[in-house]
């Protein structure tokens, strides 16, 4: 593997670095987008008899039927039973690491409340959601991390009920998988997968309960359903390929740098892994590394593909415009493997999550750190955030005007009505003025 190679000093740099930025992924095919609204139709209109068939025919389950839809609770326990006692004691080491660190945002969850002394109050109220939905991913791989990071954060905002739905190819869904549900505290569980599971979280079917909230990674049909119901419901995001982006100095173990990469690139051929640096020495050896371990790794056709379409080597003048470079590019995950990486840290702000220094591979925020790894993509690090319990709550302003109130801003109020030509909301105001 030719591991591609950029210089901000070089002529082309401008419109190369452009075209990483970019990502390039753009909206969904008219094929993705057209079989999804078909999809989603079939289920919103047509309940569980559609989503029993398109559930059939996608995950290969003849015979499905209704009743059979939802995963019952001693399914759980026996995946539960059959995990391997290390598994099953780190999953549940990891799950309470992710409380723990979600737990403390409860504290930023406050109400407000605002007398003036002078007859107004204006108040804002803080409610969890009733009901969310949640995509795991499932077919040939497991997620249990998946599970772990959204459903914990929606569980400790105080969310009554969590509906987990999965593909069960062939009727089977993995043990660990089941097994975080009954962990993080999930109530239901139903083995659907693909568009049809976003449509039936959405509207709702005679099985599935329509939820308010749908949140969790899928492919390009699950996130295409998730952008056509969003306004029936809320979404968390459309998520893109996993990226990463390191910044490191001559301090960096050019083998490490290497192994954080490919732990990127090895997700899936769109993945972006870049390395920026103004130590020459440093990018050629981190580019020898990439080549010799990507041949070893399982998924090295992936792992490969990512590096050399949307990854590799950028060599900078210096440390300040290597930093101004991961702004711009406004990573999924950011490491700084450099000396003094808090220092670094503080010219930094664009990133879904940031990784200081060379003992804190990202990995570890995959898992168990207790950081969530669900995180803005495709730049959008820019304006998002990594879930957390705010994308569970929901906000209710509360005003109430005592008669002093409305005789001291009223006539304010009904200047500016009158000024924008509604004349329904002066009149409502001053009939109040009048009675006193």
């Amino acid at each position: 593997m030719k591991v591609p190679r950029f210089d901000t000093r070089d002529a082309s740099f401008g419109p190369a670095w452009e075209r990483l930025v970019a990502r390039r992924d753009g909206p969904n095919d008219d094929r993705v987008v057209e079989d999804t609204r078909k999809i989603v139709e079939q289920v919103k209109s047509g309940g569980d008899p559609a989503l029993v068939a398109l559930t059939a025919h996608f995950e290969q389950r003849p015979g499905l039927t209704a009743a059979e839809l939802e995963v019952p609770r001693s399914e759980w326990d026996l995946a539960l039973g059959r995990l391997s006692p290390e598994l099953r004691e780190a999953l549940e080491r990891a799950a309470a690491r992710i409380r723990a660190f979600h737990g403390l945002q409860r504290g930023d969850l406050l109400e407000t409340h605002l007398d003036d002394g002078r007859g107004i109050v204006a108040e804002l109220l803080v409610r969890p959601l009733a009901r969310v939905g949640l995509y795991v991913p499932g077919g040939t791989a497991a997620y249990p991390s998946t599970v772990l990071m959204n459903a914990l954060p929606a569980k400790v905002a105080g969310v009554p009920e969590v509906v987990m739905v999965t593909p069960a190819k062939g009727g089977q869904i993995a043990d660990p998988v089941l097994a975080a549900a009954a962990i993080a505290g999930v109530d239901r569980v139903f083995g659907i997968g693909g568009a049809q599971a976003v449509a039936a979280l959405a509207y709702g079917t005679q099985s599935v309960p329509a939820v308010d909230k749908i949140v969790g990674p899928g492919n390009a049909w699950v996130q295409e359903a998730k952008r056509q119901v969003y306004g029936q419901v809320d979404i968390d995001t459309i998520a893109g390929p996993s990226e990463v982006l390191i910044v490191a100095d001559e301090s960096a173990d050019p083998q490490v740098v290497a192994a954080d990469l490919l732990a990127q690139a090895e997700h899936d051929v769109r993945s972006a892994a870049l390395l920026v640096t103004w130590v020459p020495a440093l990018a050629d050896q981190v580019a020898t590394a990439l080549a010799e371990q990507v041949a070893t790794l399982p998924r090295a056709k992936e792992a490969s593909a990512a590096i050399m379409g949307r990854g590799g080597v950028v060599c900078c003048r210096d440390r300040n415009e290597a930093l101004a470079l991961a702004n711009h590019y406004a990573p999924e995950h950011l490491g700084l493997a450099v000396e003094q990486p808090r220092q670094a840290l503080a010219q930094i702000d664009n990133a879904g999550a940031v990784f200081l220094g060379h003992h804190t591979p990202e990995a570890l925020g995959d898992y168990n750190a207790g950081v969530n790894h669900v995180l803005p993509t495709s730049g959008a690090a820019r304006f998002g955030s990594p879930l957390s319990v705010h994308d569970f709550v929901k906000r209710t302003s509360v005003l109430a005007v005592e008669v002093q109130g409305l005789l001291r801003i009223g006539d304010d109020a009904v200047r500016l009505a009158r000024a924008e030509g509604l004349e329904a909301h002066a009149r409502a105001i001053e009939l109040r003025q009048k009675r006193g």
